[in-house]
């Protein structure tokens, strides 16, 4: 990619030019036949059998309108594959269902062989949005001056991950559904895009920061900023790639209610050769279809123009890595003033004093002037040759989130 291409504004009618390059196939058309044929079996169980109120809390997710946005699609079929894959699983399996396995083997194998195409999807799925947040971390890393401020990004992210994980983990240990696990994770990825957001939009010393310390272009600042924005520039990759994405969630969903109820509904008779040949058709469709959609949006995703590294864009000699020398004579007292304007901020230094002959040190600490003009020690003055800290805390930049303690 050419470095001036970086520099040019990401609109969202620059991104339908590189998306004319990617024209998406249509999907087959067995994806619409499976979904009706689905759909219809799903209103004769709850016309012969009324749906109790836990069902039907499943039922109505069939008519709930598919999420806009493309992330929170893959999210969604996360969720739905999670579920299947959870009700296919021979410990889920009803007592009939047991019954029939046990009496015809072939039976048996080709629900199994249903689960391991459902698990196949959801690792490729996983690989999919890992490989595509790796991506935006490393572009973004790629701005970053190799030195103790690139390890402190690198910290906090660490940081975040963690704490994530943490509440998560702890959902988990309560005895959540995959609904309620899913709920969660959707809103911390909610919370990562509004962090990525704020990163183009902040005002004061984390936008210098970014801007002269970093190198990131502005029009990449930009395109950040409007990320979540529903008629920014994504918009035009919702509008090209959203529609095959939403039948094939709508798919998934419905493949999910059906099996769910015929799961609730084979205790009086055995489940038929024609609902099983209509599950396997369906599968079949849905994993081929959507690992072909996801194949394509990882090249799509690859090559887009807002992953662009500091290389390509011709940052990477702009980007501040050498360190100031100051001379501060004996007696003397060098002071750096820093800004901070936002809360729960982490500070960082790094000095070191030039090789000598003579044993030399300085003395050094860090006070912080709150706005009334006092100020507060945060590291006490010591005597040292050089120092280094990647991340002092105080009421001020970047933001990193902390458990709140109980």
């Amino acid at each position: 990619m050419a470095s001036t291409l970086g520099l040019v504004p990401i609109t969202r009618a620059y991104l339908s030019s590189y998306y004319d390059k990617y024209p998406l196939l249509p999907l087959s058309s067995h994806v619409a036949a499976f979904s009706s044929q689905l759909r219809s079996l799903i209103n004769d169980f709850c016309s012969h059998s009324p749906t109790t109120p836990d069902e039907k809390i499943v039922v109505d997710e069939v008519d709930c309108e598919i999420p806009h946005k493309i992330d929170e699609n893959m999210w969604k079929n996360r969720e739905n594959l999670e579920e299947i894959i959870y009700l296919l699983d021979r410990s889920q399996w009803p007592a009939m269902v047991q019954q029939q396995a046990t009496e015809d083997p072939e039976f048996a194998t080709v629900l199994d062989q249903l689960r391991n195409k459902f698990e196949e999807s959801l690792e490729t799925l996983q690989y999919f949005q890992t490989k595509n947040a790796d991506s935006i971390f490393n572009t973004v890393m790629s701005y970053m001056p190799q030195d103790f401020r690139g390890t402190l990004i690198r910290q906090q992210k660490e940081r975040s991950e963690r704490n994530r994980q943490a509440e998560i983990d702890a959902l988990v240990k309560s005895g959540c559904s995959i609904r309620d696990r899913y709920a969660l994770l959707w809103k911390q990825q909610m919370e990562r895009r509004r962090q990525l957001a704020q990163l183009g939009s902040a005002t004061g010393v984390y936008k210098t920061l970014v801007k002269y310390l970093v190198g990131v272009p502005q029009v990449l600042l930009d395109f950040i900023r409007q990320i979540n924005d529903d008629e920014g520039p994504m918009e035009e990759q919702r509008q090209r790639y959203g529609p095959p994405l939403y039948s094939l969630t709508k798919m998934l969903i419905t493949i999910r209610v059906f099996l769910f109820l015929l799961w609730a509904r084979v205790g009086a008779q055995k489940m038929t050769a024609d609902q099983l040949t209509l599950l396997e058709g369906a599968a079949n469709t849905y994993t081929c279809e959507f690992e072909s959609f996801i194949t394509f949006m990882g090249e799509v995703f690859a090559n887009s123009p807002f992953f662009i590294s500091a290389d390509e864009v011709g940052a990477s000699e702009s980007r501040n890595d050498d360190y100031k020398e100051i001379s501060i004579p004996a007696g003397k007292t060098h002071e750096v003033l820093l800004s901070v304007d936002s809360l729960n901020s982490y500070i960082a230094w790094d000095f070191a004093l030039e090789p000598s002959k003579m044993k030399m040190d300085v003395g050094f600490s860090v006070e912080y002037t709150d706005s009334s003009g006092q100020n507060i020690l945060i590291l006490p003055y010591r005597r040292c040759e050089s120092d280094q800290a990647l991340h002092y805390k105080v009421d001020c930049i970047p933001p990193v989130t902390e458990p709140v303690p109980e």
